[in-house]
């Protein structure tokens, strides 16, 4: 993946890319704040040149992950609602892009014995990115402590924390919805 703090340079970026690698999927499109996000998988050595043709021209964030987590790539592709907090444990990896934030996910849910519940990117995040572990309160220590170990660029990590015994009423907020207006519309019946 590549993140552009240019729209322009991202749409020319993932352009090239498809047409320079034989990448078996490429999806790009804007996030916030005005970023442009290319990803693209495949092949190892279809997505190594792709990345390389994808330059570094007004470039925030990028990541090679070679052997990506299925459940890295189910949260990606999935949408965020619906899911049930149903470990002993919460653990929140919160980023400044997005990804550094597949990164943590993919390290963390490679660690130990958890379930990633989500991974969201920028979109009404003004740019940040986090990703949600469940599961046991000692897997989720772990999951959380890879995940902040393999943020290579501590800049990017915001903050991370674990949430033993997660509260009934949040996490039903958790399931419900991720972001707040919407909360806010189920309860008027207006979503």
């Amino acid at each position: 993946m590549l993140e552009f703090d240019s729209i322009v340079a991202g749409i020319v970026a993932g352009d090239a890319m498809a047409k320079a690698s034989p990448v078996t999927s490429l999806y790009a499109g804007t996030v916030h704040p005005g970023r442009y996000l290319v990803l693209v998988g495949g092949a190892t050595a279809a997505v190594e040149i792709a990345l390389e043709i994808g330059g570094t021209d007004t470039l925030v964030d990028s990541l090679f992950l070679a052997d990506v987590h299925p459940a890295a790539i189910a949260t990606l592709t999935t949408a965020d609602t619906g899911f049930i907090v149903d470990g002993d444990a919460l653990g929140i990896v919160e980023t400044s892009a997005s990804a550094t934030a597949i990164v943590a996910a993919d390290t963390g849910v490679k660690a130990a014995d958890v379930t990633l519940l989500a991974l969201r990117l920028a979109d009404d995040l003004g740019g940040k990115a986090y990703c949600l572990f469940t599961g046991l309160v000692a897997d989720v220590d772990a999951a959380v402590e890879s995940s902040v170990a393999g943020i290579e660029d501590r800049a990017k990590l915001i903050r991370a924390t674990v949430i033993p015994q997660l509260h009934a009423e949040m996490a039903d907020n958790l399931a419900a919805e991720l972001r707040f207006n919407r909360q806010l519309g189920r309860l008027d019946g207006s979503s």
